[in-house]
Formats: structure tokens, C-alpha cells, sequence
């Protein structure tokens, strides 16, 4: 294996110049020049089937290209660009992909002659003809001009402040395990109120928006059916009243006890008038956790929120299970109100919602 070590930055492309079909005939000897200057080359380049050929060695050397030759394999490697020919054969390689060459490279005696038309399409560089004083004279090309600086990509716009907003009074709490199979899921809002148009609740991954109670100061869900004993996710997200995003979330893990609590004789009954203040009344579990949300429900995208005038209160039942909680709403007479009253068991966390819907006098 011989191997020409050279620089092949501007010399690649110099190599390339070569190629240029010089349509003359003879053994007459033929100068070279690069870049005006010009090169002895030994042995000197010849003339065959109308063409020119150049010594291997010679050129390479003096173009700064780095070549291997090996078992007929011409191999030249530099500036971004590869070339492979192979003596006696029309076919070569630019880059990897195959080319046809219009004269094979041949060996007289101990030098490896390569045709100038091929290397300069390769490589790209200039190579004129002088019939007159037969001349080759080769200009190698020059670097390609570096693209113009682009404008800077404008800054897309900043992202929103992301809520200060966080959870708070977590039912389950955090990392706890409760005997229930349907516990209630409540979260208060701490540091900042939400809107709750904006709040989406999930379980598991799975929406639960449309069940739960949502408010300014926080959400409660009862599972409506019982849920596998293994470990869930909550996760919370929404904007507050100022606009800002906010997601958060908390795990617990369930039990398997089975639901056991109830809520009965609610009053006021269901589509029944009411006072912006009035008393809630009813029987449930002795020492039951009640809570109370009451407003003027809104309806956005299918789901129920409370707005503004809005209240939450949490009630303990007795030990006879008895609860009653006043409430006072600023509402105005006509409008139409919601109540949901959640109970939790406070053994197993079991839980248990109803929901009433009233007229203000």
C-alpha cells in the first residue's frame, strides 16, 4: 500500500480541475501550471485517446490531497469529499456514489497516470487548455463565500408565570393508605384562589372534572363507585384568578373496607325555595365529616363550577349521626342555586355525595 500523505482543503478542489477534457492528440510533451505556477511533474503527464492524463503522485502531492493507492484502488480523502477509481476500470465513486469515467487510469511502468476530465468534475476546480503552447493550466477554486448571517430567530413569547397557587388540607392525605374503597378526594386551595371554570381533575388518569366540585378555594370528589386497592394519583390543574397555570397532585392508597356510609333526610328537599341564609339538616354517620358547598353554580364546557358567590363550610354530625349547618349566601331573589353535601366516614375515609338544587326567595 502506498500512501501520499497532503492537505486536502484547497487542494481537493484543485485535483478536480483536472478533469477537463483537452481535446488534443500526440505524445507532444504538456506543461502544467496551478494557480500560474508552474510544476515539474516526473514523469510527465501524456496524452492518450485525446486526453490528458497526470502521474498520480505527482499531482496529488502538489495539490495538498492525502491519497492511498492499493491493489489497483485509487482512494483520495480530504476537504469533505472522497473519489475512488480503480485502474483499468470506467467506473469510479464521488462520495459514495458511483460515476462513469469517460477513460480509465492505467500504469506505465512504476507511475499511476489518472485522467484531469474526471478529477476536476469531482473535485471542482478550473483547468484551461493552451493548444498553442500546450499548457494545462489549473486554478484551484476558491472556498465558497460563507453564507450571510441570518436574522435572529425572534424569542417566542415567555411563557406565563406559573401560579403560586398549591395544595393544601389533601383528603386522602399524601402518601396515606385508607381503608375505604370509595374515599373522599377533597383539595383545598392555598396561596392563591383559582378560577374554577379553569380547574380539571383527573384520577388515575381519567377525567373526573364533570363529578367533582370545584370552587375558588378548592375540589371534593366522591367516587361514585369503588376504587381498585392499589395506589392513585391526583392530579389537579387549572389557572388561578390572575391567569397563571398551575397543575398539582398528591397519591394515596385505598383499602378494601366497603362502603358503609350514607346520607339521609336532607332539608332542605330538593327544588324547594330557600333564603340566602338558611339551615341545612340531616342524618349520617355519628362523627361524620360534613362539608357543605353551596352557590350559583356556572356551566362552562358541560362542566358545573361554583363562581363567586360561593360558600364552603365543614360540619362535624353528632353521636347520633345528626348534622346542621346555616348557611349564608349573596345571592339575589330568582336565582338559582346547588348544594352538595359530602359525608367521610372518619374511619375508613368512606365517603358519600348528595346534591340539591334550589330557588332563592
Amino acid at each position: 500500500m502506498q500512501v501520499f500523505p497532503l492537505t486536502f482543503s484547497r487542494a481537493v478542489a484543485s485535483v478536480a480541475a483536472f478533469a477537463l477534457c483537452v481535446g488534443v492528440a500526440g505524445a507532444q510533451t504538456v506543461s502544467v501550471t496551478v494557480n500560474g505556477q508552474a510544476t515539474a511533474l516526473n514523469p510527465a503527464p501524456v496524452m492518450r485517446a485525446g486526453r490528458v492524463f497526470v502521474p498520480l503522485r505527482g499531482v496529488f502531492e502538489r495539490l495538498g490531497a492525502s491519497v492511498v493507492y492499493a491493489n489497483g484502488s485509487i482512494n483520495a480523502q480530504g476537504n469533505g469529499r472522497s473519489i475512488g477509481l480503480h485502474i483499468g476500470s470506467t467506473q469510479a465513486t464521488i462520495n459514495g456514489q458511483s460515476q462513469a469515467v469517460d477513460v480509465a487510469p492505467f500504469i506505465i511502468g512504476a507511475s499511476t497516470y489518472v485522467p484531469l476530465r474526471f478529477v476536476a468534475q469531482a473535485l471542482g476546480a478550473q483547468v484551461n487548455w493552451d493548444n498553442a503552447n500546450r499548457v494545462v493550466a489549473i486554478a484551484t477554486a476558491s472556498a465558497p463565500a460563507a453564507p450571510p448571517p441570518q436574522a435572529a430567530a425572534p424569542a417566542p413569547p415567555a411563557a406565563p408565570d406559573k401560579s403560586p397557587l398549591d395544595l393544601g388540607n389533601l383528603e386522602p392525605a399524601r402518601g396515606s393508605s385508607v381503608q375505604s374503597s370509595r374515599p373522599t378526594i377533597e383539595a383545598g386551595f392555598v396561596n392563591a384562589s383559582a378560577d374554577p371554570n379553569s380547574v380539571h381533575v383527573s384520577l388515575d388518569g381519567l377525567d373526573v372534572t364533570a363529578e367533582t366540585t370545584r370552587s375558588p378555594n378548592g375540589i371534593v370528589y366522591s367516587p361514585p363507585s369503588d376504587l381498585q386497592s392499589q395506589e392513585h394519583t391526583v392530579r389537579v390543574s387549572g389557572k388561578d384568578t390572575n391567569g397563571r397555570p398551575f397543575e398539582r397532585g398528591w397519591r394515596f392508597a385505598s383499602g378494601t373496607a366497603r362502603l358503609t356510609n350514607f346520607i339521609r333526610g336532607l332539608v332542605p328537599a330538593d327544588g324547594t325555595s330557600v333564603a340566602p341564609t338558611f339551615t341545612v339538616t340531616g342524618h349520617t354517620l355519628p362523627g361524620a365529616s360534613i362539608q357543605l358547598d353551596a352557590g350559583a353554580q356556572t356551566v362552562v364546557g358541560g362542566f358545573i363550577a361554583f363562581g363567586g358567590d360561593h360558600e364552603r363550610v365543614v360540619a362535624t354530625a353528632d353521636p347520633n349521626g345528626n348534622f346542621a349547618q346555616q348557611l349564608n349566601l349573596n345571592v339575589r331573589g330568582g336565582q338559582s342555586l346547588t348544594l352538595v353535601v359530602t359525608s367521610t366516614d372518619p374511619n375508613t375515609k368512606g365517603s358519600v355525595r348528595v346534591t340539591r338544587h334550589y330557588t332563592v326567595q
